[in-house]
């Protein structure tokens, strides 16, 4: 096995090991939808009482992470 040199080596030798065995992507696909389902959570609790979709947005705006 070749020594991983570029951002893109480390992407080829994880596609090569998803092809050889997909149970990586299973726990991928559960990790993200966790995550998901914590922040959907967290703004649910955080904007309940007001205009969810405008208070979310004004409060990833104040953190830079939305334009």
């Amino acid at each position: 096995m070749r020594k991983p040199k570029t951002d893109l080596d480390y992407i080829e030798i994880y596609a090569e090991k998803l092809k050889k065995d997909n149970r990586l992507f299973e726990q991928h696909r559960i990790f993200i939808e966790s995550q998901l389902k914590a922040s959907l959570s967290l703004f649910h609790n955080m904007f309940s009482e007001s205009d969810f979709k405008k208070e979310a947005r004004k409060y990833l705006k104040e953190r830079l992470l939305i334009k």
